[in-house]
């Protein structure tokens, strides 16, 4: 990424609404064509809500990351310490439950650096391993996951609106 300044910032309750944006915007970008506007809007509404942003950044088990490139908003980065869905293996899991780009910056190191961000807090925090959900038919995210070696654990399912998808779950050691 020359000529650009890229940095990962932890973020906090008062980039909520910032979240909420991004998230909606980056979230609809990837799976616009692939929904129905009525199990779009479902999903965005309820998974990118200012309330729900606030809430899940005031969650002690989660860890929020914003990478900025010259100080505008490029991508973010949410890790979330819990109970593993059946599946995942080892001791210490931590998920990453997003990791979403705009599409403006995707294929230019944002993706890499808040992955390489996740991995660094995870091994720091003394986690083992590091899993997450990914859509069957998003061979692009899918694609980068390998090169970060994550492998294939099994699967579950993702709501989307009224539409049922089927995820894999991926991990790899931290």
């Amino acid at each position: 990424m020359q000529n650009s300044d890229l940095s990962i910032r932890y973020a906090g309750i008062e980039d909520a609404s910032l979240l909420a944006e991004l998230g909606a915007q980056t979230f609809a970008e990837t799976f616009i064509e692939d929904a129905t506007p009525e199990d779009m809007a479902a999903y965005l509404a309820a998974a990118f809500s200012l309330e729900k942003l606030t809430a899940e950044l005031s969650d002690p088990l989660a860890i929020f990351f914003i990478a900025e490139v010259d100080g505008h908003a490029a991508g973010y980065a949410k890790l979330h310490s819990g109970q593993a869905l059946e599946g995942v293996e080892g001791q210490r899991p931590i998920e990453l439950v997003r990791l979403y780009v705009s599409r403006k910056w995707l294929g230019r190191g944002v993706g890499q650096a808040l992955m390489q961000r996740c991995v660094s807090e995870a091994r720091e925090k003394g986690f083992q391993v590091i899993w997450l959900g990914v859509w069957e038919h998003n061979s692009r995210a899918i694609a980068f996951y390998r090169k970060w070696n994550f492998r294939e654990v099994g699967e579950h399912i993702f709501q989307l609106g009224s539409d049922p998808q089927r995820d894999l779950l991926m991990q790899r050691a931290v």
